[in-house]
């Protein structure tokens, strides 16, 4: 390590920070339907989920020779500025999507980024376009797609075969299960995702003459970026957790443990076969499936339709921004300068901006109102003032309120004189009629 320059050292610690960012971008994937179907707490479920990421960052290789020698030509000059510009590009565009809320790929963002800044810095030879089309592009749309039906089909069988036994017993099974498969899960992102820092990592290295080409990650590189997703992961992505676990579709037990082992399943053949599939896209299509799998079951599709499209423009989007921290990085050391200074500050402005409505294990599985505040009408307000000391319900649609209750409000209610009825002397026992309900007609 004596011969790791100033800029490489740049380089790994940046490529740490992306792998912290991945981490809590990707929480989501493993925890998020076993937290909202409350198998586990949600500070429990993020610990869990880092111990195995950090022990499936020691399980394979394959994916980080991918990074480090499949997509990028390590040969055709490519230089630590450039690689330092690609990771640039991924950490804003996963930070962005985590403001979102939106569980977008980390895996097509470092991708995306590398590609933009070779692109720029050296040509369309510095990239091996074969590579990019076989190993990320096509499983970019099959991955999903697999997944999705898998987590379907095992949705539809589990309900079938347990359609005749009591729901709530299925169900504690079912949370076992479901805990079971989100360690899977986890452990597979450790085997996937810390996998493509390492390869980062190595790559710099390989650049820098640190070490020799299509070389294996050394050890410390391992441990490094082992223990940078964990911790990333243990501090929790919980705007992602909350759109996987309850944007997307509302989830069973059964669905979240078909919809866990079916991902679980596509990761762990992807990372064998070294192929680099965003695991995001894996398990946001077997949620999707596990919705359609259940009858009656919805997915919403606009919020579907959102998580689409950011995948669609995540690799453009980070290659954009990497390409002009590339030109910028380019300039000398002043331009690699410039680049880690604007990068720190949008970093900065997009933290600033989460805590404004900020969402952490104590929310993350509040789902939006079912009326927004207002909706109660003037007229109700009117003619059914709360009891004294009490509070006027704002988010109570006029509609859910029966008539009978509306009457025994307005007999509480004062008369025109401000003496209660009761007070009054006046003969309660029998309720006065209710008011034509054309009184609650909604604002």
């Amino acid at each position: 390590m004596e011969h790791i320059t100033l800029l490489i050292g740049i380089v790994i610690v940046t490529a740490l920070v992306f792998d912290f960012t991945n981490g809590f971008h990707d929480t989501a994937n493993a925890m998020a339907t076993t937290i909202s179907t409350g198998a586990l707490r949600p500070r429990t479920a993020v610990a869990m989920s880092a111990v195995l990421n950090l022990v499936g960052a020691f399980l394979s290789v394959e994916v980080a020779k991918t990074i480090s020698g499949g997509i990028i030509d390590e040969g055709a000059g490519i230089r630590p500025e450039v690689i330092f510009a690609g990771l640039v590009g991924a950490i804003v565009w996963n930070l962005l999507t985590w403001l979102a809320g939106l569980p977008s790929s980390s895996s097509h963002a470092l991708f995306g980024g590398l590609i933009g800044a070779t692109l720029v810095s050296v040509g369309t030879h510095g990239v091996h376009g074969e590579a990019v089309v076989m190993k990320v592009l096509i499983p970019a749309v099959a991955a999903p797609i697999v997944a999705g039906l898998a987590a379907m089909a095992a949705t539809r069988l589990t309900y079938r075969l347990t359609r005749n036994r009591d729901e709530a017993d299925t169900a504690k099974g079912y949370r076992a299960g479901q805990i079971a498969s989100a360690a899977l899960v986890s452990l597979a992102h450790g085997t996937n995702d810390a996998q493509k820092t390492m390869g980062v990592i190595t790559l710099a290295l390989i650049t820098g003459g640190v070490v020799a080409p299509h070389a294996d990650p050394p050890l410390w590189v391992i441990a490094s970026a082992g223990l940078a997703i964990a911790l990333g992961t243990y501090l929790g992505g919980w705007r992602i957790i909350r759109t996987m676990g309850k944007g997307i579709t509302d989830i069973q037990p059964p669905q979240g443990f078909a919809a866990q082992t079916g991902a679980a399943a596509t990761i762990l053949a992807s990372s064998h076969l070294g192929f680099a599939l965003s695991t995001t896209q894996v398990c946001s299509g077997s949620v999707m499936g596990s919705g359609l799998g259940r009858k009656g079951g919805v997915v919403r599709w606009s919020t579907a339709g959102r998580m689409v499209l950011a995948w669609g423009l995540t690799l453009p989007a980070a290659g954009a921004v990497a390409a002009g921290a590339a030109f910028l990085a380019g300039q000398g050391d002043w331009g690699v300068a410039a680049v880690a200074v604007l990068g720190l500050g949008i970093c900065g402005a997009i933290w600033a901006a989460s805590r404004r409505k900020p969402v952490d294990h104590t929310n993350v599985n509040e789902g939006p109102a079912a009326e927004p505040v207002g909706v109660v009408t003037a007229a109700l307000r009117a003619v059914s003032p709360p009891p004294a000391g009490q509070p006027a319900p704002a988010d109570t649609p006029a509609a859910d309120v029966p008539v009978t209750d509306a009457a025994a409000t307005v007999a509480d209610a004062p008369d025109t004189a401000g003496i209660p009825a009761q007070a009054s002397g006046a003969d309660t026992s029998t309720p006065p009629a209710p008011r034509p309900r054309a009184a609650t007609v909604s604002r």
